[in-house]
């Protein structure tokens, strides 16, 4: 304290209190493995109706993470989170519905309508999924072009499986025209995300030179990376275009798949 400060009786200025987040505090608990403080925090804030750390605390006893498996118990904090409107939540409990809660099977009416509800909100894994059922038809009507425009939102948010969805769109004229440079289009960026399906159809559209110029070697590098992530598309289109090679130019593929496949890696 300064000697002014002491004879006028000013006490000093507190130091700065820096506000915390407890939910970032949690969920950093959390990452780091520490589940028992990540627990208590997301245990207080749910009984105080926070819509998120109801979610994540259902999470946790869905998959056991820290306590005890109970679904019974989850089923009841994912559904307090949905109805509250958390999207994450409202997702979660879409996907619960669609696994069952114990003792009972699935209800896919309420998955997809949770699923919708929390697309509708913005959440990219639920615009991806909802997109999936419109496609395939068998949770919900089929609707190729809702399917598309799903997609399109979940791939926008950098969901590499809709990517993928889109060019199998645009590639069978679902939804849509048939538009084979629209296709390769989503399919290279879905590839550049990693996803093995989309470096399996990107890979045969380089060696049948649909929408995009003939190039084997750049298919086989494709096609190579989309066996490593474990696409079943790609098999058929292996073995014709290393036929189609020389040994030199198979060795070039090789070669680029495996530095694309180092990158990834790290």
């Amino acid at each position: 304290m300064r000697l002014l400060d002491r004879i006028f009786g000013r006490k000093p200025e507190p130091a700065a209190v820096i506000p915390t987040d407890p939910m970032a505090d949690a969920l950093a608990a959390a990452k780091a493995g520490n589940y028992t403080t990540a627990l208590s925090i997301w245990e207080r804030l749910a009984q105080d109706g926070i819509a998120r750390a109801q979610n994540n605390l259902g999470a946790c006893y869905a998959e056991g993470l820290g306590v005890p498996k109970d679904r019974q118990h989850a089923g009841d904090l994912l559904r307090r989170s949905a109805e509250a409107g958390d999207p994450v939540g409202q997702r979660n409990y879409a996907a619960f519905h669609m696994q069952g809660v114990t003792g009972s099977d699935p209800d896919y009416a309420i998955a997809a309508d949770y699923y919708r509800r929390a697309a509708d909100q913005g959440d990219a894994p639920a615009q991806d999924m909802l997109s999936w059922m419109l496609l395939e038809g068998e949770i919900m009507p089929a609707d190729p072009a809702e399917a598309r425009r799903w997609a399109h939102e979940a791939a926008e948010s950098g969901i590499a499986s809709s990517m993928t969805r889109l060019g199998m769109l645009y590639h069978n004229a679902l939804g849509v025209d048939r538009e084979p440079h629209q296709a390769v289009y989503w399919w290279s960026k879905g590839a550049s995300a990693g996803d093995a399906d989309a470096q399996a159809m990107l890979g045969a559209a380089y060696h049948m030179g649909a929408g995009t110029e003939r190039d084997g070697i750049t298919a086989l590098a494709w096609l190579i990376r989309a066996v490593s992530g474990g696409s079943t598309l790609a098999g058929p289109f292996v073995g014709p275009v290393r036929d189609s090679l020389s040994s030199d130019e198979i060795q070039e593929a090789e070669r680029r798949a495996a530095a694309f496949l180092t990158e990834a890696a790290q």
